[in-house]
């Protein structure tokens, strides 16, 4: 099993939907203030949600920081899409753990270049999952 990088737990907040408009919407926490980030970038993650006795656990993928392709805000987050999930978190706790750093943050042309980005981030945290 990975060695945690850093851990974030909180309830789903609504951003700005733009990874809703082209099908890998996420889940979006707060940066909390006053606490350390990790290094700014795209990291394959382990996400609980839910209480137990009913938590589920999936493999995500997280940005930490700034989303420079799809707006100018100063606001770092933790932005999760959850791999193999399909429901609605907003307004639920989670738990994203941060276990592997894939890529910087990159600034893209497009929400299109963005999520063929994020597919690609997608595989590449199924194979380092597959292989622990």
């Amino acid at each position: 099993m990975m060695e945690p990088i850093c851990q974030f737990s909180g309830r789903v907040a609504h951003g700005r939907g733009n990874g809703h408009t082209v099908g890998m919407p996420t889940a979006n926490l707060p940066c909390p203030p006053g606490r350390g980030c990790p290094p700014f970038g795209v990291y394959a993650s382990r996400v609980v949600v839910g209480d137990a006795p009913d938590q589920k656990t999936y493999l995500g993928v997280t940005n930490v920081g700034l989303r420079p392709s799809v707006d100018s805000d100063r606001q770092p987050t933790v932005e999760t899409m959850l791999l193999d999930f399909d429901g609605d978190l907003y307004g639920r706790e989670i738990t994203v753990t941060l276990l592997h750093f894939l890529r910087p943050t990159m600034k893209m042309a497009s929400l299109e270049e963005v999520k063929a980005q994020v597919e690609k981030d997608a595989a590449q945290a199924r194979q380092l999952m597959e292989s622990k």
